[in-house]
């Protein structure tokens, strides 16, 4: 009964029976409860093969019912999950609140209830038990980038309910990339004609000496936009958009060459890049350049409701820039003191575009230099050092610092680990993490929105690789992100690890190729391709 991930607030267990579901068992729905009613019938439905038929919504009290009903003295995304012999009921906050102890109460009924079917001779029998939970920040996101390998639609929408089973509630899209352009334009074709698929492919980190000589590529049509962002609400989360700018941009440049930076480099020559790391090819500092984007973020605000929008504006080399004689007269004509600012200016002229429109800017740490908008926020992947500045400056703040959360990097020393990426960050260090920076005043704390982890995919090829390199630590950092735990050092790992033991099974049924505790199994491991190794502990925040 107690392993729940992530771990609720309160559970108390009462004396009596368990309360078991059956084939007369009836879902009463109250007001504002039909998104969770619906999950409940379909996936739970699927699972146990029981009809779970319709309750009364008069709010009465029948035997043998899953009560679903809002309580507004509960917060938002907070619920309480009361089960006796004779019934359960299930009181959501909000519609969110509802969900996620829906989340739980699956949880509760074993590992098969994640099954697509029902199993001979299941048992469908909840402890009795009062849950009381609500979740400790309001973004608790994963990031996927579909930019450097594309992640097929269901793929998408397989990790929204992956995210659903654990309480995240934001999906980071990282839609764009050197490599890649992966959403439909309707007014500039080409992104997708040209920029969505690349002819082969860098197998490994960039030092490796192999390629898979094959076109890789795909992108989401906007119906298909539509349709995740449907699925994502129904399990109430949200989606972000990213669209990089100026840098990490030579997708969008091979399929427009005047994009770049004409006077200093046969953009025409240009291809999307087949290889990883930095592009020296970045957007031209130009009125037509700003023009082509805002008809971009024009379609994309259409596709996507969500209050912020990612803009990027990480890794932009300043190279070109500093050659270009059409940069150097933008720096000249607007007073600016260097590249630098140059491109702090890229970015708050979105910044404000953005707010006209009624949303947020948000963009990785590098946007704070040159100053920002108030109502601008800040992805601090560079360590703490940005979280921090930012939560100082006023600014609203998401932290995922790359020595922690970023899942490409290995989860264990050994040589058999999968190209082996970045520093070592077992299960254990995940569960240790702490968003919120202890040289932060109360106030300052204020503005950590949450946190999210970053799964960037140069060297993930396919959704076993995602799985791998994703699970277990995504559970371990859903119970960091929705969970009221002490201090790092005081964390029971051990208690998280023995409910990891029955949380394995559940992923099992859900057919989640995630690293097995002992290390990677024979078909996971990739002898002989490259990864970047680095030694020695990571750098202090």
């Amino acid at each position: 009964m107690t392993d729940v991930i992530p771990q609720p607030r309160r559970m108390t267990a009462h004396e009596g029976d368990f309360f078991e579901l059956g084939p007369d068992t009836r879902v009463a729905a109250g007001a504002g409860t039909e998104r969770t009613e619906r999950w409940l019938r379909a996936t739970l439905g699927a699972a146990t093969g029981l009809p779970l038929a319709p309750g009364t919504r008069d709010g009465a009290v029948e035997g043998d019912t899953v009560r679903l009903s809002l309580d507004g003295g509960l917060s938002t995304e907070g619920y309480r999950l009361v089960v006796e012999p004779t019934g359960v009921h299930l009181t959501g906050g909000g519609p969110a609140g509802l969900f996620w102890g829906a989340q739980t109460l699956r949880q509760l009924l074993g590992p098969d209830a994640f099954r697509r079917a029902p199993l001979p001779g299941g048992r469908w029998r909840l402890p009795p038990v009062r849950i009381e939970d609500a979740p400790r920040f309001p973004w608790r996101g994963l990031m996927l980038d579909v930019a450097r390998h594309f992640m097929p639609k269901d793929g998408v929408l397989r990790y929204l309910d992956l995210m659903a089973a654990h309480k995240l509630n934001v999906l980071h899209f990282h839609l764009t990339d050197d490599q890649g352009w992966r959403v439909e334009i309707k007014r500039h074709p080409k992104l997708t004609e040209t920029g969505s698929w690349r002819a082969r492919t860098k197998y490994g980190h960039r030092a490796s000496p192999l390629w898979e000589e094959k076109p890789h590529g795909g992108y989401y049509t906007q119906d298909d936009i539509r349709e995740i962002v449907a699925y994502a609400a129904e399990r109430n989360i949200t989606v972000v958009p990213e669209i990089d700018v100026p840098g990490h941009s030579q997708a969008a440049i091979a399929a427009y060459p005047e994009l770049g930076n004409t006077d200093v480099v046969d953009t025409t020559a240009l291809s999307v890049w087949d290889t990883w790391g930095v592009s020296p090819n970045v957007l031209a500092p130009t009125e037509a350049t700003l023009r082509f984007y805002e008809g971009v973020f024009e379609e994309l605000l259409a596709l996507f409701p969500s209050e912020f929008i990612h803009i990027g504006g990480d890794e932009c080399p300043k190279d070109q820039w500093r050659r270009s004689a059409t940069a150097q007269a933008r720096i000249e004509e607007l007073a600016l003191a260097d590249e630098d600012e140059l491109q702090a200016w890229f970015v708050q002229h979105f910044d404000t575009w953005l707010a006209e429109r009624g949303r947020r800017l948000i963009g990785w740490d590098e946007i704070l230099e040159g100053g920002l908008a108030k109502g601008a926020a800040v992805a601090s992947w560079r360590g703490y050092a940005g979280g921090v500045a930012a939560a100082r400056a006023g600014h609203d703040v998401v932290m995922c610092p790359e020595q922690q959360v970023y899942l490409d990097h290995r989860q264990h020393a050994g040589e058999d680990e999968p190209v082996p990426i970045g520093f070592v960050r077992t299960l254990e260090d995940v569960y240790r993490f702490e968003p919120v920076p202890a040289e932060l005043t109360a106030d300052e704390s204020g503005h950590v929105l949450g946190t999210q982890a970053n799964v960037w995919t140069e060297v993930m090829e396919n959704q076993a690789r995602v799985d791998y390199q994703t699970f277990p630590r995504l559970a371990a950092f859903a119970e960091v992100a929705w969970s009221a735990l002490p201090a790092p050092a005081d964390r029971d790992f051990a208690g998280f690890e023995r409910r990891m033991a029955v949380h394995y099974g559940r992923l099992d049924a859900l057919g989640v190729a995630y690293r097995p505790p002992g290390g990677p199994l024979p078909w996971q491991r990739r002898p002989g391709v490259l990864g970047r190794p680095i030694d020695g502990p990571p750098p202090d925040k």
